[in-house]
């Protein structure tokens, strides 16, 4: 498939866009619905969260901040009822897109992955908000619609980042190995990614495939569309789903599952 390239301000317009569908989705909806996929939360909690993780990120970006702060340390604040609770996620939806858009990408600034750059956040809020878009999704029985071109960006995003993950996943710390490694087949985005294990971490890479298949040297694959490998990835489909094809040592796919969710 052409592969439109990524660049800072098209996170920017796929961010907005999730943003608006995330508003759609709840809109109308009972707040207090339970979230499977984000145990324990409700649709408020999860439009709370995502509100709050907007305004930190587009404060850190606004303030060019060279350390980590805290939401409330730079003035977040959330309402706690279901009051204005929609128009208050539009809103710092609205402030993030339009301060990302006004900062060169290559701007130094915070980020608890290694791009420590303003196009670390305009990326990171994509795939924040599409995977809890999902969430709200799958919440109200609907069956997450995710554009192949932009899943194949998330895994990248996410295999990325994760190493850093350890700060505040502690488990990630756990996924090292003798050199086994696991491969994920996208065959309709005609990528795969291959994570090698390693005794001091992991690496990865990818690689553009004609067909499907893991390659010989997998000690195990898991293979579907990429909407539903970026969903696995993300712990929102699990081990055995019949969306995906699962093969090879069941207990490296375990291990990975067990120690990669952040």
């Amino acid at each position: 498939m052409a592969v439109e390239p990524w660049t800072h301000d098209r996170h920017c317009d796929a961010a907005e866009a999730e943003i608006s569908a995330f508003a759609r989705a709840v809109e109308g909806a009972d707040w207090e619905a339970p979230v499977p996929t984000c145990p324990g939360w409700s649709l408020g909690d999860l439009a709370r969260h995502l509100g709050v993780t907007h305004r930190w990120a587009e404060a850190l970006v606004r303030t060019r901040a060279q350390e980590r702060q805290s939401p409330r340390g730079l003035g977040v604040t959330r309402p706690e009822g279901p009051e204005g609770l929609l128009p208050w996620f539009a809103d710092g939806g609205e402030r993030l897109v339009k301060t990302l858009r006004s900062h060169d990408p290559g701007t130094p600034v915070w980020a608890w992955g290694a791009d420590r750059h303003v196009r670390f956040w305009s990326r990171r809020m994509l795939h924040e908000t599409l995977v809890h878009r999902c969430d709200a999704e799958l919440a109200l029985g609907l069956r997450p619609r995710i554009d192949p071109g932009t899943a194949v960006d998330g895994v990248a995003e996410l295999l990325a980042n994760l190493p850093s993950a350890a700060a505040f996943a502690p488990k990630v710390g756990e996924l090292r190995g003798d050199g086994t490694a696991l491969a994920f087949v996208a065959a309709d985005a005609g990528t795969s990614w291959t994570v090698r294990l390693r005794p001091d971490g992991f690496d990865w890479s990818a690689e553009d495939i004609a067909g499907g298949g893991a390659g010989p040297e997998a000690g195990a694959a898991v293979s579907g569309d990429a909407a539903d490998l970026y969903l696995f990835l993300w712990g929102r489909r699990k081990l055995g789903d019949p969306a995906l094809e699962f093969s090879g040592d069941e207990v490296l796919l375990v291990h990975w599952v067990e120690n990669s969710a952040i």
